[in-house]
């Protein structure tokens, strides 16, 4: 990596990064299967720094080879999710229980980071951020958790299915009111938790957290020969496109890092304005 590269990225992980793009790819071989990744990033059309941050990475733990990969999309500073970028996947990889209860190791991880991120409020701010994060474990079995709206999509014979839930403040609105909140549904607006957030669920939030979970919901998938590729996206992209045009889209393009890009592309053709940030995972 060049000088001018590793600046680039230092600048984009700070919350710098323009409408110049953050881009890369990877690739590794998992239980006899060629796994590759591509990942790319859109500032989008607003006056404040880019707040998306993405993880794509393999990695050696316990025994076991990992695919790391996750979206953060903040709001009201990037701080939270440059936090949770730094520091989530680590503390889901020590949990005791990782490889035997994956699910619960997950679930205990973000509880642990959402309190850490509230404890430290007065150096990451007032904002908070959703996550999706995806686990790949030997290329076996995958393991998707999210709070908020960035999605998890993965492609099966052509056909898309979603694996996350998408944390809208109307479908969680007994839990909202029963914690003392409300939920807002102005004219020409989305619904918003107290009248301010447009997710249910979130990391970070410290003023709004008596009324917002950070429960994640957990989804496992098991990697057969059927399972094309997986997409991590932000709502910059979804806003836009629907699931199965998300995979319809994609799945003539061979380099996921290519695929990745076609769909910001796209994104922004259809008039996106959000920072869209998306990971694309070959497992063909």
């Amino acid at each position: 990596m060049t000088g001018r590269e590793i600046l680039h990225k230092m600048k984009v992980k700070a919350g710098f990064g323009s409408s110049t793009s953050n881009t890369g790819k990877g690739k590794t071989k998992m239980s006899g299967k060629r796994i590759s990744h591509g990942y790319h990033l859109v500032k989008g059309q607003t006056f404040h720094p880019m707040e998306d941050y993405v993880v794509a990475q393999f990695k050696h733990a316990r025994d076991s080879e990992l695919g790391l990969f996750a979206i953060f999309d903040g709001h009201l500073g990037h701080d939270v999710p440059d936090y949770l970028q730094s520091h989530l996947f680590d503390t889901i990889l020590k949990q005791p229980n990782f490889l035997t209860d994956t699910d619960g190791a997950i679930r205990k991880a973000y509880e642990i980071t959402d309190s850490m991120i509230l404890n430290k409020a007065n150096k990451l701010g007032k904002g908070g951020s959703t996550a999706v994060t995806a686990i790949l474990i030997d290329g076996l079995k995958l393991v998707v958790a999210n709070v908020g709206d960035s999605r998890a999509v993965i492609c099966k014979d052509g056909l898309a299915k979603q694996l996350s839930v998408d944390h809208e403040p109307n479908k969680e609105r007994k839990y909202i009111e029963m914690k003392g909140g409300f939920v807002s549904n102005l004219p020409g607006d989305v619904p918003r938790v107290d009248g301010q957030l447009a997710v249910a669920r979130a990391f970070g939030d410290r003023s709004l957290k008596v009324h917002l979970s950070s429960v994640p919901d957990v989804k496992d998938v098991i990697i057969d020969d059927k399972t094309e590729f997986l997409v991590l996206a932000s709502d910059g992209l979804w806003k836009v496109m629907s699931n199965q045009e998300v995979v319809d889209a994609i799945r003539d393009i061979e380099e996921p890092q290519v695929a990745a890009k076609h769909l910001t592309e796209e994104a922004l053709k259809r008039k996106s304005k959000d920072d869209i940030s998306c990971i694309v995972v070959k497992f063909q």
